[in-house]
């Protein structure tokens, strides 16, 4: 007979991120938004180039929120 599932598991490493610490070594949520901004700008042209119009608006409404969220961000840092 076969066993399924064999082999060793790994443990999670037991460490937490603090609860305010929102870096990472890739970068911050800022960095993120614009790399998820820009991302959805080159989806959504690659959707039109395709003629998948369902796509290149939802990437295009992806850009758009991640720009309104990176906008919202820095009126918060402001304050």
């Amino acid at each position: 007979m076969s066993s399924t599932g064999g082999g060793r598991k790994r443990k999670a490493s037991g460490r937490r991120r603090p609860a305010g610490d929102e870096t990472t070594a890739e970068g911050g949520p800022d960095d993120a938004l614009v790399l998820i901004g820009a991302a959805a700008t080159e989806l959504a042209k690659l959707a039109r180039q395709h003629e998948f119009e369902v796509l290149d608006r939802l990437f295009a409404m992806a850009r758009l929120e991640a720009d309104e969220q990176l906008r919202s961000r820095s009126r918060r840092k402001l304050s």
